[in-house]
């Protein structure tokens, strides 16, 4: 029986490693992942090469001149002219508000301008101010902007309290915080977002690609063999339990190849450049959680593969289980602002959630033992429980032609076999 098993495995892994898809996609997918993850990092942080002109309608009058001194002495770009210029659009008591946005729309909408400030009659009680512009993804203009009038807020409140204005712009510090994550027994560990988040992206990313490559070739493979006669051949030569657990075996040895190239290169890299993203440890559990994670969703796709008969089929049933998985990705956010929520404990214990949920909790803050060793033990059983009901839906569905069978029928042959 094992050789068998393992004939049907090799010729799976052999005949899939050698085409040119699984070679391109070897490369070309940490390329893939680098750039999503870098590049856009690189854009949004690249300094500005250009000066902006910023209108300012300013009712009280009192805020646009003070600004713009500060703005001019705060903010340049590298070759020393002023990253920001500030053009008083309509200044003063009694100005027409509407009239003066109308024409700063205007000039916004021509590129006269980036944008303008709309301040309020009364900035001193009333600190709500608008910019508009036609592009809203300036994150870093609108953020120096809302600090330049936040100091000169707390300047006019400090002098009308008798402050000297050096004081008060002494007292404007700038702190760049670090996050340091402490283990449960109060060690240090240099762990910040952007190391906590790349870990749990990356693994998900990971396990998501793997699953959803092996899933479709596996799903593709029993639809192409059912459709041309071959597993009449094949089960006259093995039985349907060794074809399935070679084809099982075969893509997980694809499938593992390329995350084992892929973490090795990642392993290069780290060294390399001297970041370390996780701890042995964590590590350690990750890859269970990734093994076991695997296991299970490749007996669910071949549970729900074998019955079908069409392409369009094969299409729909991968897409619903690829919702399913997009889901953690979904919640990755907000596990990291609460990671003992009650909700993301609860998630941890549905079996088609437990390994992409742990793996958002895992890097953020270590789960307790007993949720760790209760989660592996719920995944063997789960692992357990759908390749047994694979195993009889397999049997009986690879040798059935014509229309595909109902829910009901598939779920008795699960139960019966």
């Amino acid at each position: 029986m094992i050789s068998k098993v393992v004939s049907v495995a090799r010729w799976e892994y052999l005949e899939k490693v050698k085409s040119k898809a699984f070679l391109i996609g070897l490369f070309l997918t940490p390329v893939l992942m680098v750039g999503m993850g870098v590049v856009p990092t690189l854009l949004i942080t690249q300094a500005d090469t250009r000066t902006k002109v910023i209108g300012v309608i300013d009712p009280s009058g009192v805020i646009v001149a003070p600004l713009g001194d500060l703005v001019n002495a705060r903010y340049r770009l590298a070759d020393g002219r002023p990253n920001y210029v500030i053009r008083p659009l309509a200044v003063g008591p009694g100005v027409d508000v509407q009239s003066a946005a109308a024409e700063a729309d205007r000039q916004t909408g021509a590129g006269d301008i980036e944008g303008y400030c709309l301040l309020g009659p009364s900035p001193d009680a009333d600190s709500a101010v608008e910019y508009r512009s036609k592009s809203v993804g300036d994150i870093q203009l609108v953020e120096n902007l809302q600090q330049a009038i936040r100091i000169v807020l707390s300047e006019r409140k400090g002098l009308s309290m008798g402050l000297d204005t050096s004081v008060i712009r002494a007292l404007n510090v700038k702190v760049d915080m670090k996050q340091v994550k402490l283990s449960k027994t109060g060690e240090k560990e240099d762990s910040g977002f952007l190391q906590v988040f790349f870990t749990a992206y990356v693994f998900l990313f990971m396990l998501f690609l793997l699953i959803v490559t092996s899933g479709q070739l596996l799903v593709r493979s029993i639809l192409e063999e059912k459709s041309n006669r071959i597993v009449e051949v094949l089960v006259s030569s093995c039985s349907s339990t060794e074809l399935m657990a070679g084809k099982v075996l075969g893509l997980s040895a694809l499938g593992f190849t390329q995350i084992g190239f892929w973490a090795l290169m990642g392993a290069i890299a780290s060294l390399s450049f001297g970041i370390t993203f996780v701890t042995p440890g964590i590590a350690a559990l990750l890859i269970i959680y990734f093994v076991l994670g695997y296991l299970f969703y490749a007996a669910v796709f071949i549970g729900a593969g074998s019955p079908l008969t069409t392409e369009q089929e094969a299409q729909q049933v991968t897409s619903y289980l690829v919702m399913i998985l997009i889901l953690p990705i979904a919640l990755a956010f907000p596990a990291m602002q609460n990671p003992d929520a009650t909700w993301l404990r609860v998630l941890t214990f549905i079996p088609f959630l437990t390994p992409t949920m742990m793996a958002l909790r895992i890097p953020i803050q270590m789960p307790s033992p007993w949720e760790i060793l209760a989660t592996m033990l719920l995944m063997v059983v789960s692992i357990f429980f759908a390749m047994v009901a694979a195993g009889r839906i397999f049997r009986i569905a690879i040798l059935s032609t014509g229309k595909s069978p109902k829910l009901a029928e598939i779920f008795r042959w699960a139960k019966e076999g």
